[in-house]
């Protein structure tokens, strides 16, 4: 099976659209989506509808689930704050029982998913060190971890005997005998100083994990937030992936 993953889209239609174009070139199986994909941008009932059609499971993320008032935005930057009452004011009925119905952890025996850490889901810990990733590890009932949240694309490998390691992005061959939290960055906001759009191809098969970058349309996406009445760094922040 070769799975297309992805995550944090934050309402920005033009990287997801690219994204989607991306992924048409590589025979994929199933797509998976793990969570906000809306906040910050401008076009969150469109980026919903295409997950919608486009995704057999979608996991929630704290943005998508504070556009619906099950998460609070006092949690939030002010910046972070605005595009989600903005979010929320906007969203439509159809998008906002599609944000409702989100499960936060999903498992099978290929793969689990969760937008933040699996120590406490519903809290979105960002897993970004070697203390989170022992606790994520410590949960994990099947071999590999898919995550988002915190926008910068990296693996964390636990080797049989407990050691573990963090690489940045890349194409990996994965080992029966080592775990792996793969974190797939952002669709629609990259926070690694690299602007394209991040995503990523799973195959169960072949045991290989890949992630990769798209070119978009970045300065239509921050117009559109600008003219949105969104904060302007919201978009400007696009333009460098910070």
């Amino acid at each position: 099976m070769r799975y297309g993953i992805f995550s944090d889209v934050h309402s920005n239609l033009e990287a997801f659209g690219s994204v989607i174009g991306a992924y048409r070139q590589e025979s994929i199986d199933e797509y998976l989506c793990i969570g906000d994909v809306v906040g910050y941008g401008a076009n969150p009932n469109e980026c919903i509808e295409k997950t919608r059609k486009l995704c057999r499971l979608t996991i929630a993320g704290n943005h998508d689930q504070a556009s619906a008032g099950l998460f609070s935005v006092d949690e939030f930057n002010s910046y972070a704050k605005a595009a989600a009452i903005w979010t929320s004011r906007v969203l439509d009925k159809q998008g906002r029982n599609f944000v409702l119905n989100l499960q936060l952890v999903f498992s099978n025996n290929d793969l689990t998913l969760v937008h933040g850490s699996l120590r406490e889901p519903e809290k979105f810990h960002y897993l970004i060190n070697e203390y989170e990733a022992i606790a994520a590890f410590r949960l994990l009932e099947n071999n590999i971890c898919f995550v988002g949240h915190s926008h910068v694309p990296g693996i964390f490998i636990q080797e049989e005997g407990g050691r573990i390691e963090y690489i940045g992005e890349s194409r990996l061959k994965l080992k029966n005998k080592c775990k792996y939290i793969i974190n797939v960055g952002s669709v629609g906001q990259p926070r690694d100083n690299n602007w394209l759009a991040s995503y990523c191809i799973y195959d169960s098969q072949k045991m290989t994990v890949e992630i990769k970058r798209t070119e978009y349309d970045v300065e239509k996406a921050r117009d559109k937030i600008i003219k949105a009445g969104l904060p302007p760094f919201l978009g400007e922040r696009l333009l460098s992936g910070r």
